[in-house]
This record gives structure tokens, C-alpha cells and sequence, in this order.
């Protein structure tokens, strides 16, 4: 799940029994990935997809990190079907899957693109997010600035003839933490700090047809519970008790779908308002633009890098 804003805060470091969750996290999530990728084909409910996906994450032991999104053609991310999406992939589509998996809040987080097109200038694109990946991955190191990771990914996808979406960046990973430092960006920005030994990045590169630059659009289906209400007079309790229960990682309407609809609309009404409650919706490109993301979360170890959702 991309990072769309500064991320702050200090920079964690893996433990011993975080480094062993987080590895049965991320086969765990490359298990569904490889599904996904096999499974979205035209003509399937877009829905159905997500929920297998987060279904088997949580048969295997685990638990969402956020909710499963599918986004397609100029759609980057954060497309996740409401309780009633009957949408179905199309022909033609350029379709990216995130997802996220936890044990015990400890993360992995991978993302694929698959191409229901046929077309070699659309696969084109899509390798050129892989690649740009790869180019990345071969820079991580303990002391590498994440400048020029960036500069990597950027270099590989314009070579191919695309361009990077600067605006959405790859992140950190920590216990119940789904976006911490360090920022990882998609150009070669400056600043940003260095990698370190012990930390747990997320690096997605994505690449595109237009210009390279995202904004928010259509309804949020994503939320997160960043922290308790001021107030808690008004609010459902039940709600509020469900949300609470995701331990502020990310939260999607259709997880509540047990819950009176007007129980859970007012909840997150009151809870944006008081600022405590974040709203993700969709990140799109210019309409007719073509976006694609590769992701990989990746462990920094004494011994070398660990591509841990490979």
C-alpha cells in the first residue's frame, strides 16, 4: 500500500521474533499475490478477487495489514470494492493488486500488475515497473541513501519510455505500522535520509503512461483509526469497538458489513470530523492514462538483503 504524504517519525529496527513473523507474513502474502495473479481475468467480480485473497490470508493464520485493493488502468491505488461492488474486471484492463499481510502486527506488503490486454506496449509498462524494481532492490544496502534508490527507479522506468509517479513512494514497515520512515521515492529526490541495517522497507515502484502525477478521486473505502475520539458522546459504540479492534491499521467499509450501514456511515462521519479517522480514496492519473506497480517488501539483515515477499 503506497505512501502518498510525508511519513515521519523515528526509524525502526527488527527484533528476533518480528523478523520471524514477518517472514511468515510475507510467504503468506506471496502465496496470494501468485493467486491473484493467476485468478483476474475478465469478467471476474472485482470484489470476489479481494476477498479471497484476505480469506486465505486469514485461513493460513494471519491477518490483513489493510485492506486488499485492486486498481486499475489510470486508477494507482486504493480502489477497494464497497460492500456491494459488482464490478468486473474488463478487457483491456491494466490491473495492479496490493495487499497486505500481518501476524501479530508484524508486516509484509507486496503488489503485482497483470495485463488483460494483450497488448506489447502495455506489457511494456509493466515490465518496466518490475525492472525498476529489480534496479532498486540490487542498490538496497546499509548506508544507501534513498535518493538514489529513487534516481534508480526513475532512470529504469524513463529509459523504457515512461514515466514514474513521483508522488506516491514506497515506505517503511513496523509492528502495527503499515507507513513509517524511511520514505522511499519513486525519482531521484534529495534527502530522505539513509537505509540501516535491521530496517523493514517496501519499495513499489510504479510506472506510467502520462505525466507521473496522482490525485485523489470518487468515494474512500479505506480508512484508518489513527487515534481515540476527543469525544466519544454520539458514536456508536459497537462501531467504534470494531474499528478499535484493527489496532489503527488500515480499515475497509465492507469489514463492517454486519453492522447497521447507518451505524457505521455516522461512525466514520464523527470520527473524519473530529480528525481522528483518515480517509484513503482512490489515487488516479489523468483519465485514459495506464499505471502499473511491482512491489516487494525487503529486510536489511546483518548477512545481506532479504527480498522477504519474493
Amino acid at each position: 500500500m503506497p505512501g502518498s504524504e510525508a511519513i515521519g517519525g523515528t526509524i525502526p529496527r527488527m527484533n528476533a521474533e518480528g523478523l520471524e513473523k514477518t517472514r511468515r507474513a510475507g510467504k503468506i502474502a506471496a502465496q496470494c499475490r501468485e493467486w491473484a495473479r493467476g485468478a483476474i481475468k475478465p469478467g471476474v467480480r472485482l470484489r470476489d478477487i479481494l476477498e479471497t485473497i484476505e480469506d486465505t490470508i486469514r485461513k493460513e493464520g494471519a491477518a490483513p495489514a489493510f485492506p486488499a485493493q485492486t486498481s486499475r488502468n489510470e486508477c494507482a491505488a486504493h480502489y477497494c470494492s464497497s460492500p456491494d461492488d459488482e464490478t468486473v474486471y474488463q478487457e483491456g484492463d491494466v490491473v495492479k493488486v496490493d495487499m497486505g499481510v500481518h501476524i501479530d502486527g508484524w508486516i509484509a506488503d507486496t503488489a503485482c500488475t497483470v495485463d488483460l490486454s494483450g497488448k506489447p506496449e502495455n506489457q511494456a509498462l509493466i515490465q518496466a515497473s518490475a525492472d525498476a524494481l529489480s534496479a532498486a532492490i540490487g542498490l538496497v544496502e546499509p548506508g544507501r541513501p534513498v535518493s538514489e534508490i529513487g534516481a534508480a527507479v526513475e532512470r529504469t522506468i524513463t529509459k523504457a519510455g515512461f514515466e514514474p509517479v513521483r508522488n506516491l513512494t514506497g515506505h517503511g514497515l513496523d509492528q502495527w505500522k503499515v507507513h513509517c520512515a524511511p520514505q522511499i521515492p519513486n525519482y531521484g529526490e534529495r534527502g530522505g535520509g539513509k537505509l540501516a541495517e535491521g530496517m523493514v522497507i517496501a519499495i513499489e515502484p510504479f510506472s506510467c503512461t502520462g505525466r507521473g502525477f496522482i490525485h485523489e478521486a470518487g468515494r474512500a473505502e479505506v480508512f484508518m483509526l489513527v487515534r481515540p475520539p476527543r469525544k466519544a458522546k454520539g458514536i456508536d459504540k459497537d462501531v467504534l469497538r470494531a474499528m478499535q479492534e484493527w489496532r489503527g491499521l488500515p480499515i475497509a467499509r465492507r469489514y463492517f458489513s454486519d453492522l447497521p450501514t447507518d451505524a457505521v456511515e455516522d461512525t466514520i462521519s464523527k470520527l473524519a470530523r473530529q480528525g481522528v479517522l483518515v480517509r484513503y480514496p482512490p489515487l488516479v492519473e489523468k483519465e485514459g492514462v495506464l499505471v502499473a506497480q511491482t512491489e516487494h517488501t525487503l529486510y536489511l539483515g546483518p548477512d545481506g538483503v532479504e527480498i522477504i515477499t519474493a
